[in-house]
């Protein structure tokens, strides 16, 4: 899809141009986001600051058919500040904890998922739920498309090994 001129209205303060943006990738944020983190919660906080920086700083943005790259990056920036509290808290997962949708079925996939370190599951869920190339990503995260492909194979691998 063409962002160009939705991000140039709302660059000029448009708030319906900008939510005719949001619309179109609020539901890759969100997945990437749920599948990245430990909550719903997290999952929602992390987009929603997200998109109140993108909001604040649209008219930072240069090149306005590159918003949706642009906003994957601030929020991968989030998911990586939620995912460093968790560390920070050296919280382990509760009772409390949300395992939403749990079926035997899903079981082992989200235990082999849920061996995964956080890197890897923001790849993957860029990769496979966002549907993001190796070259977007690269661009998203700040790393070579090279690391990408080779890492995302290394953890396809690894749950392949996993699940067999």
């Amino acid at each position: 899809m063409d962002f160009t001129e939705d991000v140039k209205l709302a660059q000029k303060g448009s708030t319906e141009a900008f939510a005719r943006l949001y619309a179109e990738v609020y539901k890759d944020m969100y997945h990437i986001a749920r599948y990245s983190l430990r909550s719903t919660d997290d999952a929602s906080d992390a987009v929603s600051d997200a998109v109140l920086d993108a909001f604040c700083s649209i008219k930072k943005l240069r090149d306005p058919s590159a918003f949706r790259g642009w906003i994957m990056k601030i929020l991968s920036a989030k998911i990586k500040l939620k995912q460093k509290e968790y560390f920070r808290a050296g919280e382990e997962l509760s009772e409390d904890t949300e395992i939403s949708s749990f079926s035997y079925e899903n079981a082992e996939l989200k235990e082999a998922l849920g061996k995964l370190d956080s890197e890897s599951r923001l790849l993957l869920s860029m990769s496979v739920l966002g549907g993001y190339s190796s070259d977007e990503i690269a661009g998203i995260c700040s790393i070579k498309a090279g690391t990408v492909r080779s890492k995302l194979s290394r953890i396809k691998e690894k749950l392949r090994l996993e699940l067999t």
